[in-house]
């Protein structure tokens, strides 16, 4: 019966403790304004007032819908 040996390179393999960890990049001012605005979050009369409004038009249309539809939309809107 015949065995077989594995090829060896003859190069060591580099640890996991020897891999550095890389530096945090340094974000710009745009930057930060951009991500402040991402961050909005509008507030609970905001979206009750967009609601009102999203319902108001949709019933003038005479379009079908729930008060829930209307405040998912309106976030949507407010968050965009």
């Amino acid at each position: 019966m015949k065995t077989t040996k594995a090829k060896t390179t003859g190069k060591p393999k580099k640890a996991a403790a020897a891999i550095k960890p890389k530096k945090a990049s340094v974000v710009s001012k745009t930057a930060k304004k951009k991500n402040e605005a991402a961050k909005y979050l509008p507030s609970e009369d905001e979206i009750r007032e967009k609601a009102r409004e999203i319902y108001y038009e949709r019933i003038s249309r005479g379009e079908h819908g729930t008060p829930e539809t209307d405040w998912h939309e309106a976030e949507e809107l407010l968050k965009s």
